[in-house]
Order: C-alpha cells, then sequence, then structure tokens
C-alpha cells in the first residue's frame, strides 16, 4: 500500500485522517490503528475522516468499519468520541452512515465537501 493514500496525524486538538485513492481492507485496518494509537497518546477525543480524495468503496468495506468503530468504542468507553466523516457524494455519504451510524447516532456527523464546518462542529 503506498504510503501516499494515507495520512494521519494530529491536527490542533483533532486527528486528522485523510484517505485517498481506493480504499482497502488493508487501509481500513490500518487507519483504525494508528487512529486508536493517536488517540491513546494524546488523549484527544475528536477526529475527523477526509474521505474526498477517496474513491467509492463496498458496502463490505463499511461493514468492516463498523466492526472497527466499535472495537474503538470498547476501547474508549471513559471518554466519548466525535468524529466527523468529511465526503464528496452520496455514495461515499451512505456508506459512512453504514460505517459509523448504526449505534452512534450523537457520536458522529457525515458533511458533504465542507471542512471548515466539519471542524467547528468538532469543536463544539
Amino acid at each position: 500500500m503506498p504510503n501516499t493514500q494515507l495520512w494521519i496525524e494530529p491536527l490542533g486538538n483533532v486527528i486528522v485522517a485523510r484517505l485517498r485513492g481506493e480504499l482497502t481492507e488493508g487501509m481500513l485496518e490500518e487507519t483504525h490503528e494508528r487512529v486508536v494509537q493517536l488517540l491513546q497518546d494524546t488523549g484527544y477525543t475528536r477526529v475527523l475522516y477526509d474521505g474526498l480524495e477517496m474513491e467509492s468503496h463496498n458496502v463490505e468495506l463499511a461493514l468492516m468499519q463498523e466492526k472497527l468503530d466499535n472495537r474503538t468504542r470498547q476501547l474508549f468507553q471513559d471518554r466519548p468520541l466525535r468524529k466527523a466523516i468529511l465526503v464528496p457524494n452520496t455514495r461515499l455519504a451512505y456508506l459512512a452512515r453504514i460505517a459509523f451510524g448504526q449505534f452512534g447516532e450523537g457520536e458522529y456527523r457525515v458533511f458533504y465537501n465542507d471542512l471548515t464546518q466539519a471542524l467547528h462542529w468538532l469543536e463544539e
């Protein structure tokens, strides 16, 4: 997996995970591991998933993300996490809601092409 497809680091008090290109299982797992590690290392509770340059992925990957998100929720039971998902189109918005929305409707929000609003919501 080329490193240029995945960029994850703290920005202010938010962890930013920027995904580019076609999403794969390996990329999804690496994103999860690196976000969890940064959450543990920094104590932050806000994550921005930037999928503006990500190509539409399939439902199986959304279901895999749902399982990873459930694991993250279990790891951080003591502090509520807030996630903003930035998407370019309705297909990715739909898949993001499958991946993050089953049990955590107050914990995440999907934004269409609006980085400023996503960051504002995370900091509320």
